[in-house]
C-alpha cells in the first residue's frame, strides 16, 4: 500500500485515521499512551497486528512518562498504563502479546541498574522489532498462503486483514497481494462487513490502491455466490486463535464458515503465529467484545434506526476449528487436526 498504516518518529505515534477513509487520509497523532489507548479505542487503528504494534509504542510512552529510578510509585503507574492498553479491546491476543515483550524488556533483572536513557533506548529498540517483525512475518506468511491460490481462483473476504490491518502488507490481503503479484488473474469479492463497513471502506480501498480486481457486495450477498459456484476460495483473518484451532474473528465469519462448509468450498485463516493463544484450549474462553449501539443505528453519524430499538452488538463471533480448511502462518500451512499442528509451534 501506498500509505504507512502506522509509523512513528519523534517519540510521536501517527497512525492513519482509519475511521474517515477513504473519503480522506489524516493521520492521528498519539503524544502519550492515553491518545494510544484512545487511538485503539475508538478505532483508529484496528486489526489485531496492529493495534498491538501500537499498544508496544503505548507502553513505551508509559515509561517515558512515568519511570523514576527506585520510585516504586513510578512502577506503580506503568503497571496501570499496562493495564489500561490492555483493556482497550480484549479481543486481539496480539494486544497483550506485545506488551508483555515490552513488559519484559522493561523489568529484566540486567536492566534494572540502567538510567532512564538505556532503558528507553531498549525498549524504543523493542518497539521497531515488533514493528519489523510484523511486515516480515506478513510477507512469509503470503508466501505460503500463495501456494493454496490457483491460477484464476475467485477469492471472497470478509472485514480488512491487510496492510491497514497491520503495520504493512497484511495476511489474508497479503495472500491476495502475493498471488496477484505471480500473475494468478484472481479476482476478489469483498464483503462490506456490517457495522463499521471494514469491507467497504478499507478492503475495498486497498484494492483499488494495488489494481486488484474487486467487487463490493453486501454481506447478505455472499451466500448466494457461494451456493452458486461463483466463489473458490474464501480467506479472512483473525484476532485470536484457540490452541484447538477455533478462530475468533469479525461478526459474520462464522456464517461463511457454515455456508463454505455445506458447499465445500475451502475456508482459510491467515495469521500470524502471535494470534495464537496457546493458553486456551478452546473457542469459549476468548473474551468477545460488544461494541456501542450507535455503530449499529448510524452510520459516519447519521441515524438509520429509529430511537429507543434496543441493539446487539458483538464485534467479533467464534469460528470452529471443524469449519476451517487451513491456517496460514509464518511457520507454515497448519491443517486438521490443528491441535496437534499448533502444539508443535510452541
Amino acid at each position: 500500500m501506498k500509505h504507512k498504516t502506522l509509523y512513528f518518529e519523534d517519540d510521536v505515534l501517527k497512525m492513519i485515521d482509519q475511521r474517515i477513509l477513504p473519503l480522506e487520509i489524516k493521520h492521528y497523532e498519539a503524544k502519550d499512551y492515553q491518545e494510544v489507548c484512545e487511538a485503539i479505542k475508538k478505532m483508529v487503528v484496528r486489526g489485531a497486528p496492529a493495534i498491538g504494534a501500537a499498544a508496544s509504542f503505548g507502553y513505551y510512552l508509559a515509561v517515558k512518562e512515568f519511570y523514576k529510578a527506585d520510585d516504586q510509585d513510578s512502577i506503580k503507574k506503568i503497571d496501570r498504563a499496562k493495564k489500561d492498553l490492555l483493556n482497550t479491546r480484549p479481543t486481539a491476543v496480539n494486544l497483550s502479546w506485545s506488551v508483555k515483550r515490552m513488559e519484559k524488556v522493561f523489568k529484566n533483572e540486567n536492566n534494572i541498574s540502567l538510567s532512564k536513557k538505556l532503558i528507553l533506548d531498549l525498549l524504543y529498540k523493542e518497539v521497531k522489532n515488533i514493528f519489523n517483525e510484523d511486515i516480515k512475518t506478513n510477507k512469509k506468511l503470503a508466501e505460503y498462503g500463495n501456494k493454496l491460490i490457483e491460477k484464476n481462483d475467485v477469492i471472497l473476504t470478509h472485514c480488512n486483514a491487510g496492510a491497514l490491518a497491520t503495520v504493512g502488507y497484511g495476511t489474508a490481503l497479503g495472500v491476495i497481494r502475493k498471488a496477484n503479484q505471480n500473475n494468478k488473474n484472481i479476482e476478489v469479492f469483498i464483503d462490506e462487513t456490517r457495522p463499521r463497513l471494514q469491507g467497504a471502506s478499507l478492503t475495498a480501498f486497498e484494492m483499488l490502491e494495488e489494481e486488484i480486481p474487486a467487487t463490493l457486495i453486501v454481506d447478505s450477498t455472499a451466500a448466494t455466490l457461494i451456493k452458486n459456484q461463483k466463489i473458490d476460495k474464501i480467506i479472512v483473518g483473525a484476532d485470536r486463535i484457540a490452541s484447538n484451532g477455533d478462530v475468533a474473528n469479525k461478526i459474520g465469519t462464522f456464517m461463511l464458515s457454515v455456508i463454505a462448509k455445506v458447499y465445500e468450498v475451502p475456508f482459510l485463516v491467515a495469521a500470524p503465529v502471535s494470534t495464537i493463544d496457546f493458553d486456551i484450549s478452546n473457542g469459549n474462553e476468548i473474551e468477545v467484545e460488544n461494541r456501542n449501539k450507535d455503530e449499529v443505528t448510524e452510520i459516519r453519524s447519521v441515524r438509520i434506526a429509529p430511537e429507543g430499538i434496543k441493539v446487539y452488538n458483538p464485534a467479533f463471533d467464534l469460528t470452529p476449528a471443524e469449519n476451517i480448511t487451513a491456517i496460514i502462518t509464518e511457520k507454515g500451512i497448519l491443517k486438521p487436526p490443528f491441535k496437534e499442528c499448533i502444539k508443535n509451534l510452541t
